[in-house]
């Protein structure tokens, strides 16, 4: 279990707080939407780069594969910034 450590306004967070939206779960629910939310961007912005090529290389199985492998290591360097530990 990773230890996160939030900066918010005072008000804010004191908003927040009353409203229960600083509770581990309500934060760990509120972030996995947004990584779903994130992920269909990412697939929308595949389907429509596809929906845009203008070639059939464009949709060659070496020319999909390194698609794949471009966004998996975009990915891979987004996930592997570490948090500060606390």
């Amino acid at each position: 279990m990773t230890t996160i450590q939030l900066t918010l306004p005072d008000q804010l967070a004191q908003e927040a707080q009353r409203a229960g939206l600083l509770s581990p779960e309500s934060l760990e629910e509120w972030l996995r939407k947004q990584l779903k939310a994130k992920a269909a961007v990412e697939l929308v912005a595949m389907l429509d780069k596809l929906d845009t090529a203008e070639t059939d290389e464009d949709f060659s199985p070496e020319a999909m594969a390194e698609e794949v492998r471009a966004m998996r290591t975009e990915r891979r360097a987004r996930n592997s910034s570490p948090l500060p530990a606390q």
